[in-house]
């Protein structure tokens, strides 16, 4: 098995991402599948190339994205992402799209193909605050799992993708004591066990157990 785990370039004035500095510190083999790791830029349509472009060169049987969720306090994977780009602040490279569908001839939305109540669990056995997330937002989070998922339904049915939001590193929120964290290592053991249960539940049903939530 071949997963591919992407995490995102520092935006939005910080100077770190918890994203991509958790996948480096990602091992090359959990549970015998190969871990692949890819930095993509905060960039709406550059991202979704750099991984369509890894999708048909690689032989990748999933994708997990992780992405900063500054505010969260816990472990999110996504259920859902939608069909639209709405960007509360420019990427890295000065895009500010305001409702506009990301593929016009698109599904409204698509849901993510990881077990995420699995993915919730395994990051609860490791006594890590995890829950399941009903919206990835508007901006380039959204955007690569939409995306990408777009192409798992379309052009690479063979693979099968989903998103994780994680908190901010505690340096990040220095002078900001409202503001949740979780250390690196917390981060990476969280990313750990949620790849666990992707191999673990390949080719099986996802957990049936609470995840929704009132609002």
């Amino acid at each position: 098995m071949r997963i591919l785990v992407t995490g995102f370039d520092p935006f939005g004035g910080e100077t770190i991402n918890p994203a991509i500095e958790a996948v480096k510190k990602l091992p090359n083999r959990i549970a015998g599948a190969k871990i692949i790791k890819l930095e993509i830029p905060t960039v709406f349509d550059k991202s979704a190339q750099i991984v369509n472009q890894m999708l048909g060169e690689e032989r990748i049987d999933y994708a997990l994205h992780i992405g900063q969720a500054g505010g969260r306090a816990a472990l999110t994977p996504e259920r859902i992402a939608i069909n639209l780009d709405d960007a509360r602040i420019p990427d890295n490279e000065g895009n500010q799209p305001i409702d506009e569908p990301i593929i016009p001839e698109g599904e409204s939305a698509y849901f993510s193909q990881l077990p995420i109540k699995a993915m919730v669990s395994y990051m609860k056995e490791e006594d890590l605050p995890a829950s399941i997330s009903n919206t990835a937002g508007t901006f380039v989070c959204n955007h690569i799992m939409y995306q990408t998922l777009h192409q798992t339904h379309t052009n690479y049915p063979q693979v099968k993708a989903g998103f994780m939001h994680i908190p901010f590193l505690p340096e990040q929120v220095l002078g900001r004591t409202d503001l949740p964290s979780l250390t690196l290592a917390e981060i990476v053991r969280g990313v750990e066990a949620s790849l666990r249960a992707i191999i673990d539940y390949d080719g099986k049903d996802d957990l049936k157990i609470v995840g929704g939530k009132i609002h």
